[in-house]
Formats: structure tokens, sequence, C-alpha cells
């Protein structure tokens, strides 16, 4: 655990202010859900929930059939990591943050798709040089819990509709699991 520095109270309603700097840092937006864990050394440990994560063995499963249908990398993430990949070194991508284009498009709940060179090209995951060809948010219960992403095979390829529409029954799928 690394050591801030920082010292708060907890005020007569039990309420504690994670500073701006820890939030900034770790991605916590107003109305993010936290969890609170606590160890046998006594500590109170605070971790953002990931709705997402809780079925990342289905999305494991689920990003492998993708990927091989859409014949492309897949990956599916939550709204800060990569939680399942195939099709791509696992390692190069898995728990990798997002990128701030791809957290701007899932803020404005928008699908994104490269059908040609007119459009523009989505690097969704920092330090992965590839751009996404077909990328649709996950919405549960008027939430944003992540994406579902095909990257490009290669620099020349383009979505298909196919792949767009792969993408988006699967942001669909994990959108029912999750408000189930």
């Amino acid at each position: 655990m690394k050591a801030t520095g920082i010292v708060r109270r907890i005020d007569d309603l039990g309420r504690v202010v994670i500073p701006k700097e820890i939030r900034r840092t770790m991605r916590i937006r107003e109305g993010d859900p936290l969890e609170i864990y606590t160890s046998v050394d006594g500590e109170v440990i605070f971790k953002k929930y990931s709705p997402v994560g809780e079925i990342s063995t289905t999305a494991t499963q689920f990003v492998d059939i993708l990927s091989k249908i859409g014949n492309c990398p897949a990956v599916i993430c939550d709204r800060d990591h990569v939680i399942a990949a195939a099709g791509i070194q696992k390692k190069e991508v898995l728990d990798r943050r997002v990128s701030n284009s791809l957290e701007d498009l899932m803020e404005q709940r928008m699908s994104h798709a490269y059908t040609g060179p007119d459009d523009s090209q989505l690097a969704p995951i920092e330090g992965v040089d590839k751009f996404a060809i077909a990328c649709t948010p996950i919405i549960a219960q008027g939430d944003v819990n992540g994406a579902v992403i095909m990257l490009a095979p290669d620099m020349e390829s383009y979505a298909t509709p196919i792949q767009i529409a792969l993408v988006q029954a699967a942001a669909m799928y994990f959108a029912k699991q999750m408000e189930e």
C-alpha cells in the first residue's frame, strides 16, 4: 500500500473526503461506486467497484468467440482497464488503462466505427499501438460500465457491418448480464 501523507477526519455522519489528487490519479469520479474491505491488520481498504469485473470469466470466454467470429483482436474493458482480451498477446493489453479518448466516448455513450479513411482512428488502450475499428459502450441500468472493442488487425483495416453488429450485440449481452 502506498502512503500519501494525507490525513482526513471522519465527520459526524461517518463520511470521509477522498483527496482530489487521489481521485484524479485513480480516476474516481463523483457517483462512482467503491467497495470497502477490512483486513486482518485493521486496515480499511477502498477499491473501485467494477460491475464488468464481476463477470470477467464470462467476458474472457465471450471475447475469445468474438475475436474468432470477427476475425480480429477483441477486448472488453470496464471504465478504467482492460479485463479480457483475445486475438492479441494478453499480457500486452490486460489490466492496461483505457485511453482518455475511449473514456470520453464512453461518457458520451457513443459508439465508434472506423469504416473508411474519412473516419477518425480511436486508440482505446494506453500504450498499445492498435486502433479500434468498432467500439460500443456497455450501458446497464443507465450507467456506463465499460466497452466492447474490436481492434484493427493491421493498419489498413476497416470495420465491416458484421464486426460492428457483433460489438453492439456483445455490449447489449453484457448490459443484460449486469442487470440480472
